[in-house]
């Protein structure tokens, strides 16, 4: 007589809304006053995701570290061989920009499952900062 396998659940599909809600529930989220004043105090990293031309178009935030998405991972992980000078160690509080607020949870949610548990984004990105009228560095 054979053994029944047990095969693991198929999981539900889930849409992109539930699935940003799902990650955010994780994130300590910040707005933008409060992400220049812990990067003006030392106490955060501001890491700019947006593509060349949004950068090229809109400006950027002074003392922010560009690293394009999709070498994310690689830059900011504090034991890579690829890491930036600026990816001290897995307590670094890092908050992710991008242009309004939606990619950079998806990325900060990447960055804690990486070990980087106080990474997190700002609401409502770049735009949102530009908004509250806080320093920005024309293209």
């Amino acid at each position: 007589m054979s053994t029944p396998t047990h095969e693991p659940a198929t999981p539900q599909p889930l849409s992109i809304d539930a699935h940003l809600e799902r990650v955010r529930a994780h994130l300590d989220r910040i707005g933008p006053q409060e992400a220049y004043d812990a990067a003006q105090a030392g106490e955060a990293l501001l890491v700019d995701i947006r593509y060349a031309e949004l950068r090229d178009r809109d400006g950027l935030i002074p003392g922010a570290l560009v690293v394009e998405r999709n070498e994310l991972e690689w830059r900011l992980d504090p034991l890579g061989d690829h890491r930036a000078p600026e990816a001290t160690g897995h307590d670094l509080r890092i908050v992710i920009i991008c242009n309004e607020g939606y990619a950079s949870s998806l990325a900060a949610a990447s960055l804690q499952q990486l070990g980087l548990h106080r990474a997190t984004d700002l609401i409502g990105g770049f735009q949102s900062w530009r908004t509250a009228a806080l320093p920005v560095t024309p293209p």
